[in-house]
């Protein structure tokens, strides 16, 4: 943001007299906001002439043929553009635009760029950076507190005291004023000896060496962040690990560090991450304040109450969510939604975790296989296992075992444990009506459940049975096809199949 220039394809674009840039610089200080007519000839002309509407309403036909990509638009006797705004710190900000509007933006822009290099001062403690930025802006406290915490991290004590005594006659000479609270801090927690290095988490989980597939939706995700992502989904289908995966793809744009939280004290683990082991009073007002101007990585895993979340995101930091249920209460969420791999995906997944000679030796069996598991992550890494470690088995031994525990009454044998692990944390979350809508269609081997045979076959009134079967759909149990229609994923009426028996006499 120092003089206004365009590019295009390494190509400069003219832009046209001093007054037009000025038009464009001002649409684009106020990126997506309707500028009104007067409010632009304001802005560009101190002392506007009659003629300022129509040199206004030139410079923007100019700025539309010229730049088409702005998306310049016309609304209600004003104009308004959408673009992204980066600025190189190169140069005066807005150099060679001059009017009180300009002048102040120059203050504001200025302020702004100090900021964002101490964040970026405090983040290196660089000491030789931290010099060059005191001498060039003596009176700037934070810089100084940051320079007397590099020096006494580094060992240089002595030093570290004398250049709060300097701050102390400079500001007194300069200002007539005492140092602030940041520098005496800091001058005190020297002198007590606990002045220690900022804390940087760095909790994400490790990034799975066999992660396969879901690149639309790590694509959408890229896009989103830094703003907060949601994925939810069934149990066992890999929401973890995408968030995982995510968050391993960005961390380098999150220089403050990454946490990672499961539980429902999401405020508190948070504080707890940057060093504020017992917090007290409003906990999500207190991690605003700390992450105020720095750029955290928030995972959220499995996130089981709105409120937990709601009050925790912050401008530069981002958070993924995962969530069984998607939450459309929360304000600001681009929600991701995870299902079965593709067919191709789940056995390229059942390759890396059994190896491929095996399952490339069974092609059909293995097909069938992944069919029977919905093509989950989750239950095909338990059933890879399961072989591995059975080498003489053969994937047609597991299907047949398949069949056979399908005919138990009621017993889910200690072998399928493991892999129906998801299904059985989902069941203990399901109201008697859930549990036995889906037990009745998993005993009839229904693949599609329809609303009105639901009602008959429970006698509920028909109202009731559509709230029952959404809720379902909600949990991602049951997929939705048309209104009144579902479908009954494979893996699901296996389980409910085993858990009949017992349940239902």
């Amino acid at each position: 943001m120092g003089p206004v220039r365009a590019w295009r394809d390494e190509e400069e674009v003219g832009l046209g007299p001093r007054q037009q840039r000025a038009v464009l610089a001002a649409l684009l200080l106020n990126n997506g906001i309707r500028l009104s007519n007067e409010q632009l000839i304001g802005m560009v002309w101190d002392e506007p002439t009659p003629s300022a509407l129509m040199a206004l309403r030139t410079y923007v036909y100019k700025i539309r043929k010229t730049l088409p990509e702005l998306h310049l638009k016309s609304m209600d006797g004003g104009y308004t553009v959408r673009a992204e705004i980066v600025d190189d710190c190169r140069g005066e900000p807005l150099e060679g635009l001059r009017s009180a509007y300009f002048d102040a933006q120059r203050v504001r822009l200025g302020d702004y760029r100090l900021k964002v290099r101490e964040d970026c001062l405090e983040r290196e403690l660089d000491v030789l950076e931290l010099q060059k930025h005191v001498a060039a802006h003596p009176l700037r406290e934070r810089p100084r507190a940051l320079l007397m915490r590099a020096l006494y991290l580094e060992g240089r004590q002595g030093e570290a005291l004398d250049h709060f005594h300097r701050a102390r006659a400079l500001l007194n000479e300069e200002l007539g004023l005492e140092p602030g609270p940041e520098l005496r801090e800091v001058h005190a927690r020297i002198l007590n000896g606990d002045l220690s290095a900022p804390r940087r988490p760095e909790q994400l989980l490790p990034d799975l060496v066999d992660f396969t597939g879901r690149a639309e939706e790590i694509a959408q995700a890229l896009r989103t962040l830094p703003g907060t992502v949601g994925i939810t989904g069934m149990r066992g289908s890999g929401k973890t690990a995408l968030a995982t995966r995510i968050g391993h793809l960005v961390k380098g744009r999150f220089p403050d560090g990454q946490i990672f939280v499961r539980g429902r004290d999401v405020a508190g683990e948070l504080l707890r991450a940057v060093g504020v082991e017992n917090p007290v009073g409003d906990r999500a007002a207190l991690w605003r304040e700390k992450a105020r101007g720095k750029r955290f990585l928030v995972v959220v895993d499995d996130v089981q109450d709105a409120a937990t979340v709601r009050d925790l995101a912050t401008p530069g930091s981002a958070m993924i969510l995962t969530s069984v249920r998607r939450m459309d209460e929360l304000p600001g969420v681009t929600w991701l939604k995870t299902a079965g791999l593709a067919e191709r995906e789940a056995r390229d997944f059942f390759r890396k975790v059994l190896g491929p000679a095996r399952v490339d030796a069974e092609p059909e069996q293995a097909g069938v296989l992944l069919e029977r598991l919905s093509r989950l992550p989750g239950p095909i890494r338990v059933i890879g296992g399961r072989l591995s470690s059975r080498p003489h088995w053969t994937i047609g031994m597991v299907l047949q075992q398949m069949e056979r525990e399908g005919k138990l009454a009621g017993v889910i044998p200690s072998d399928c444990v493991a892999m129906l692990a998801p299904l059985i944390a989902a069941e203990e979350r399901l109201s008697d009506p859930e549990r036995h809508m889906l037990m009745c269609f998993a005993r009839q081997d229904a693949e599609v459940i329809d609303s009105q045979r639901a009602a008959d076959l429970s006698g509920a009134d028909p109202g009731e049975i559509e709230m029952v079967l959404e809720s379902l759909a909600g949990v991602h149990l049951i997929e939705p096809l048309v209104l009144g229609r579902y479908r009954l994923p494979r893996f699901v009426r296996f389980y409910f199949r085993l858990r009949t028996p017992a349940l239902t006499g």
